[in-house]
């Protein structure tokens, strides 16, 4: 047998490595191929509670270091391959969040590891992260900018800040108030609501105020979705965050009862990303 020349073996190594990616995409396409074709069948169940739930969106699963990105086809109510790109920094397990990824055709996609397939509540999580994803599209990027809080982040190029803003959550007038908020939106209470809301502008600097409207406008917004799709399927609700000790999630339930209270007054708003944003940003 003839020796492989130099040329020959970086030739046949070449051809090995692009068979080995090619056998990897089949395996991923294959493995996740059918818990991503649920999302239709579930969409269907749930479409008719709100409009923003009428589009899908491309949906980014990581897997061995790489993000696969799969978008979807109408027509085929199917997902299709469309790309994978490295994770830019490490990846929390049971990753669930909004992302914008760059590759051919990028934008923003719901980004998961493989188990969010597991369970009907992990699907609940993927429509979740899609209305985050109709925000980004309604201009969450410049609606976070007429925040003071979002501005001073960005100029010390701090890209965790919606994480990691250090809120005085420990605070007991916070604490007290902030209770009492729940408490008054559970029981549709409008006019301590709107007190509530007021003393908390008079105990929090403007950045701290800042940063809980937003929170509880993202947050708060995509909970409410959330529950009424949990309970469309006939799952409970999600309730995190209304008990002591607050953290960043009780946002997510205060967010999710001021939005209901203010959509009692203007039903119009529940539509209205931009309208929402503001009439929360204007409230005390």
């Amino acid at each position: 047998m003839k020796k492989l020349t130099v040329f020959g073996l970086i030739l046949l190594t070449g051809v090995m490595t692009a068979a080995g990616q090619a056998t990897e995409k089949q395996e991923i396409e294959l493995r996740y191929g059918p818990g991503l074709d649920e999302i239709f069948a579930v969409q269907k169940k749930i479409r008719n509670i709100h409009p923003f739930l009428n589009k899908l969106y491309p949906v980014a699963i990581y897997d061995s270091g790489r993000f696969h990105i799969f978008e979807p086809d109408l027509e085929k109510k199917s997902f299709v391959p469309a790309g994978d790109v490295p994770a830019p920094t490490e990846v929390p397990d049971k990753l669930r969040a909004a992302l914008g990824l760059d590759y051919d055709g990028g934008g923003i996609v719901c980004a998961v590891t493989g188990d969010v397939f597991d369970s009907l509540e992990g699907y609940v999580t993927i429509f979740h992260e899609f209305i985050h994803c109709r925000q980004w599209e309604e201009g969450e990027q410049d609606l976070k900018m007429e925040l003071s809080v979002a501005r001073s982040a960005a100029a010390k190029q701090d890209f965790m800040w919606e994480l990691n803003h250090p809120f005085p959550y420990p605070d007991s007038q916070f604490t007290e108030i902030y209770g009492i908020f729940l408490e008054a939106l559970k029981e549709n209470r409008p006019q301590t609501v709107w007190n509530c809301r007021r003393f908390l502008r008079e105990i929090l600097n403007t950045q701290d105020f800042e940063y809980m409207i937003w929170q509880e406008w993202k947050e708060g917004f995509a909970r409410l979705i959330e529950n009424r799709i949990r309970i469309g399927l006939g799952l409970g609700e999600n309730r995190g965050g209304r008990e002591e000790p607050f953290d960043r999630v009780s946002f997510y339930a205060g967010g999710e009862g001021l939005i209901q209270l203010l959509v009692q007054e203007d039903p119009d708003l529940l539509e209205d990303l931009e309208g929402l944003f503001h009439a929360m940003l204007q409230i005390y």
